[in-house]
């Protein structure tokens, strides 16, 4: 049993490249299917390329959350879109994405850290939601059999989960029945530019002229950009994941504390995590972006360990190139699917601590293990913007681990954004140049 995408995924998509479309979307994870499904309910012409598999990397690597709980407060609103859209898909797939509102509960083992949920708790409010912090007691009686004694919890009952390697492939389906042409194992090598903008993109397969190209590369985003003279301080960190087999339920949703995630799966197994843990391969960009980061690693010291050498062909690698040849093969050719090795002695850990949590279940089968790379900015809030510096190009990117859930608004948004529409939201903490305009950059909560 092999939960993410991967190379040996069969190809779905195929279709045959046009000459021009009025709008290219770049990348096949959650953030550019969206995309092109409401390109394609506008009535667009609308092409998405993805360079490996639909949802091959972090789209379906990721938990399966989809909250709003302990989000940055401008992700607030957008997350209550994301989830209205969610629930509308999901309907219309007949329940293929596995959507299911369970509900998800950050657990608070001291003081501190209650105060700290209280803190964030004023922001639910002023949207509505039914977010509450449960007593220890409450706590118990929601997680019954977990031999942890809690101070209390953040609970968000409206939050959902869904299954991210069948939801997302799913979604792909539907939009290409809607009309909307997407080819997998088909990498954008750059950007065609005339007269100072956008005029399509170039691409293994050859150029499709287009007067506007959303790019949602996920952890390659930003080399891709920096070719063509934008940069922006993104990285990518590893993450460890791990299935269980099927046993009883102990819980419908996901929690989390200091050092275990965990979420109930539509097959009656759970999918673990290390949490507050993430790895950060050091490259050239990470050298570049240092300073930037300092305000996170300050409030986190200890969430981030460092390895010493990207491995080679990953985005920050030392020997990937930034420059390339367009009409030659590019970084995006040579790997198709960003597929790090899971770290082994995480799996062992979580898989220790889940049965320590619940000793009743026993010993705990691990039917699987894998690791993604989540791409994050300074501030662990997204880039949601048109790039001032190159006109006909939307930027979607960043997620920092969000934007399982979150991706479909941010699809319609940058849809709006490219064809001159109201994004309905405040995107200023989104923008492109706040890393440029000489702005303060205030991380968000990353609860």
């Amino acid at each position: 049993m092999r939960f993410p995408i991967h190379n040996e995924t069969p190809i779905t998509h195929s279709a045959e490249l046009p000459d021009a479309a009025d709008l290219v979307v770049i990348g096949g994870g959650i953030a550019g299917v969206s995309t092109a499904i409401f390109a394609a309910e506008q009535g667009l012409k609308v092409v998405l390329l993805e360079k490996g598999r639909i949802a091959g990397e972090q789209s379906s690597r990721n938990w399966g959350w989809i909250r709003a709980q302990g989000r940055d407060a401008a992700e607030i609103p957008v997350m209550l879109e994301a989830a209205a859209h969610w629930r509308r898909w999901d309907t219309a797939l007949g329940g293929a994405t596995g959507l299911q509102q369970t509900g998800v509960c950050y657990l608070a083992e001291d003081d501190a850290t209650l105060d700290k949920y209280a803190e964030w708790l004023p922001h639910a409010q002023a949207h509505g939601m039914g977010t509450r912090i449960l007593t220890a007691k409450e706590t118990a009686d929601l997680l019954p059999g977990n031999s942890r004694a809690y101070r209390g919890a953040l609970w968000t009952a409206e939050d959902m989960r869904a299954e991210p390697w069948q939801a997302v492939p799913a979604l792909a389906r539907m939009v290409a029945e809607k009309g909307a042409l997407i080819r997998e194992g088909c990498a954008v090598r750059g950007l065609d530019i005339a007269a100072g903008r956008v005029s399509g993109v170039i691409t293994e397969g050859g150029t499709i002229r287009a007067e506007a190209v959303i790019l949602a590369g996920g952890a390659w985003s930003s080399l891709l950009l920096r070719r063509h003279g934008v940069s922006i301080p993104q990285l990518s960190v590893r993450c460890t994941v791990a299935a269980t087999g099927p046993m009883p339920e102990i819980f419908a949703g996901g929690a989390v504390d200091s050092k275990l995630a965990f979420r109930r799966r539509m097959d009656g197994g759970y999918s673990l995590a290390p949490a507050g843990y993430h790895e950060l391969y050091i490259g050239p960009d990470a050298f570049r972006a240092f300073r930037g980061y300092l305000p996170q690693l300050w409030a986190d010291p200890m969430g981030t360990v460092y390895r010493p050498l990207a491995p080679r062909g990953f985005p920050d690698g030392w020997s990937t190139p930034r420059r390339w040849a367009l009409d030659g093969e590019s970084p995006f050719e040579r790997m198709r699917i960003l597929d790090p090795a899971p770290n082994e002695a995480k799996v062992a850990e979580i898989k220790w601590r889940f049965e320590a949590a619940y000793p009743e279940l026993g010993p705990i089968p691990i039917m699987s293990s894998w690791a993604g790379m989540i791409d994050t900015m300074p501030d662990v809030v997204p880039v949601v913007d048109a790039v001032s510096d190159l006109p006909g190009l939307t930027v979607v990117t960043g997620m920092s681990g969000h934007g399982f859930g979150i991706g479909p608004a941010f699809g319609r948004i940058a849809v709006a954004m490219a064809t001159g529409g109201e994004p309905g939201h405040d995107m200023s903490r989104f923008r492109y140049g706040r890393f440029h305009d000489g702005s303060r950059l205030v991380p968000g909560p990353n609860l």
